[in-house]
């Protein structure tokens, strides 16, 4: 049996996609490409797949993972092409390595995040970060099954910090881009339709770690909000630019799928040798 890692996107108004709807485009793209799934026992069978840390309702990616089992051998790129024309414009397949290590969920442990918060001065937008950045504590609530819960919003932000969105833009203009670089490298795309220029700017990036409860983007917005009345006058736009293990020296969230690209060459060395111990002659010559 093959394990295929894959990374997708949502992107534009496919952000609005849940993680259920999602399930069942991709499931029908499996059809579609003839991928040679395998199942699950039981009296319903389901293909393998497994989905890691999904972002919530509402906001765009440029890094979701997930992991299929397959029956027969594939080349990872041209299943990832097949998969991805399959797909809806918006749900786009960008990666795809054969799984080699084990606990790819396990390498998910941190993000980072760009919040675009049109109508917030970038001057107002850089005190407040400044004043939730030396808070020791930053207590939000939020509504769960539960009841409502309250709970630290700052332990968990490992890095946060603003910029101006419109000079950003016409840095991207001049660039000849249209999206900006997250921790892993990864463009995010963004339509020039959806970013106003007569009205202020403020983008956000923020890193934060996958703990319990998971500290959310909206949480980081709720607790500038409490500590320093930063208030947007409009939703906020929110991407998640990169998935991975964070990496102290540099302070960047690493590619998850690093270690099963690096096992490739690893591999393919230890083969012929395994191979040439095998055809030894055994015993004295």
């Amino acid at each position: 049996m093959q394990r295929i890692r894959l990374r997708y996107t949502k992107r534009g108004r496919l952000r609005f996609t849940s993680h259920r709807d999602f399930q069942r485009a991709f499931e029908r793209a499996l059809r579609r490409a003839e991928v040679p799934m395998a199942y699950s026992a039981g009296f319903t069978p389901h293909p393998k797949v497994s989905y890691a840390n999904a972002a919530p309702t509402g906001t765009g990616s440029e890094a979701e993972y997930l992991e299929i089992a397959l029956t027969e051998a594939r080349d990872p790129e041209k299943l990832r092409i097949l998969l991805d024309e399959s797909l809806p414009t918006g749900l786009d397949i960008v990666d795809a390595v054969e799984a080699r290590t084990s606990g790819l969920a396990d390498r998910l442990t941190a993000s980072e995040w760009e919040l675009r918060l049109d109508g917030v001065d970038p001057e107002e937008a850089a005190r407040a970060v400044e004043v939730f950045k030396a808070a020791e504590l930053v207590e939000v609530q939020r509504r769960t099954k539960n009841g409502m819960r309250t709970f630290d919003a700052r332990a968990a932000v490992v890095d946060l910090d603003s910029r101006d969105g419109h000079a950003r833009d016409d840095h991207d203009a001049r660039d000849g881009r249209d999206g900006s670089t997250g921790a892993a490298g990864s463009e995010t795309p963004r339509p020039r339709a959806d970013r106003p220029t007569d009205q202020p700017c403020a983008i956000l990036r923020l890193v934060v770690r996958h703990v319990t409860p998971a500290v959310r983007p909206d949480d980081v917005l709720s607790g500038l909000r409490a500590v320093a009345d930063l208030a947007p006058p409009v939703p906020a736009a929110v991407t998640r630019l990169a998935q991975g293990l964070f990496d102290d020296e540099t302070g960047t969230v690493t590619d998850p799928l690093a270690p099963d690209r690096e096992a490739v060459p690893a591999l393919s060395t230890a083969e012929p040798a395994a191979a040439a111990e095998a055809s030894a002659p055994v015993g004295p010559a």
